[in-house]
């Protein structure tokens, strides 16, 4: 317990020591001012609004809680366009690391934090892809639902 202790310590102020604004442009994040419960429910509607299918919710916590951390509330939710999924896994296999898209989502204190990966991101790692415009549309696509989960 006390080795995941310090190497979260240490990746937390590794993290702290980058430029906001590099942060900034990898995550995608937002601040919501309800219960664990309620964003999980307005993201999954969210997610599906805007024409997306939850693939799958993944527990974390479990791995956390029997490492000592005291959190119950902490997912990965998979979500996609089937149709697309299947293309770009055809097309592009490198992205399959990537894919599905994922939001995590977990409490922190009387709020639940949402954060993904900017999918501008891959644009970065795959520029020779042609698919700039797809990423961007996910990017569109995200920020759109993490924007109504925050509305709501």
């Amino acid at each position: 317990m006390r080795f995941h202790h310090k190497v979260l310590v240490s990746l937390l102020l590794i993290f702290l020591t980058f430029p906001a604004t590099a942060i900034a442009d990898d995550l995608i994040m937002r601040r919501i001012g309800m219960t664990f419960p309620e964003t999980m429910s307005a993201l999954q509607s969210s997610i599906v609004e805007e024409g997306f299918k939850v693939s799958r919710v993944q527990r974390v916590d479990i791995g956390l809680t029997s490492s000592g951390y005291n959190t119950a509330e902490y997912r990965i939710v998979f979500f996609m366009r089937e149709d697309v999924l299947h293309d770009i896994v055809k097309k592009h296999p490198e992205l399959i690391p990537f894919l599905p898209l994922k939001i995590t989502i977990f409490a922190e204190r009387s709020d639940t934090l949402l954060v993904t990966l900017n999918p501008m991101k891959l644009a970065e790692f795959f520029p020779d892809l042609g698919m700039q415009k797809t990423f961007s549309q996910w990017n569109e696509d995200v920020n759109r639902i993490l924007d109504r989960v925050q509305s709501e």
